[in-house]
């Protein structure tokens, strides 16, 4: 895939350390060998990442020491075969935060301001964009799970998800533009599809939404141990 090179690179720790995955203590802590010594470091993710988070696997991990924390690290990537992944789940935000900035994502050129968190209903989400072009609601998912070359979300069942889903199709009813962008955090994803198999709800509530008038997008990334970059869009098969 031809990387757009207009689309911003996102720069990561320039002390970035390898380790040893052990335990997952809970949702957000894990246990890491590191120099030969047990640690802890923070987990920046919900999602389960079974197939990711296994004994043994090789992880890099930002030093994150500081008073009050109970971590000394933050787990930033995995690595799953010859497969570097991204696990920090708030990473496709900075960078498509950068990337609306710019106007760097086709179709949203004529956007020219980016709100962060913009409260909605019940919640947040997370871009609203505005310009010429009238609003943009935007949310942002982040896609570390690929089996056989179909990159897959969510991991693990999403009431959230779903609700956010529901939410984007009242905004178009409300005329607001509304599009889920989902980043895939590996560069090994052919297309992007709902995990079925893991929660039917968030699959029926993201076709439901594109009935609406919802925009679905994935997009490729390519994770290097010093920076992520977007690649573009991949196809969505729902």
């Amino acid at each position: 895939m031809k990387e757009i090179t207009k689309w911003p690179c996102l720069e990561l720790s320039q002390n970035i350390v390898p380790a040893r995955f052990l335990e997952r203590v809970n949702r957000f802590v894990a246990r890491v060998r590191v120099a030969g010594a047990e640690a802890l470091a923070h987990v920046p993710s919900s999602g389960r990442m079974r197939e990711l988070l296994a004994p043994g696997a090789v992880v890099y991990l930002q030093p994150a020491a500081g008073p009050g924390r109970r971590t000394e690290y933050k787990l930033l990537l995995v690595q799953y075969g010859p497969t570097l992944v991204s696990v920090d789940s708030l990473l496709p935000n900075r960078l498509l935060h950068m990337t609306f900035q710019r106007r760097a994502l086709p179709g949203f050129e004529k956007y020219n301001e980016v709100r962060r968190e913009v409260a909605y209903r019940e919640g947040r989400i997370d871009f609203m964009l505005a310009g010429e072009a009238g609003r943009c609601l935007v949310e942002v998912k982040s896609v570390t799970l690929v089996q056989n070359g179909e990159a897959r979300f969510p991991d693990a069942p999403s009431q959230r998800g779903a609700r956010h889903l529901r939410e984007l199709a009242l905004a178009v009813g409300e005329g607001y533009r509304a599009m889920v962008l989902f980043v895939v955090q590996r560069n090994d994803g052919v297309y992007f599809t709902p995990n079925d198999d893991r929660d039917r709800e968030f699959g029926a509530a993201l076709r439901e939404a594109r009935r609406q008038g919802v925009e679905v997008l994935a997009l490729a990334s390519r994770v290097e141990l010093q920076r992520v970059c977007l690649l573009g869009p991949l196809p969505v098969l729902l």
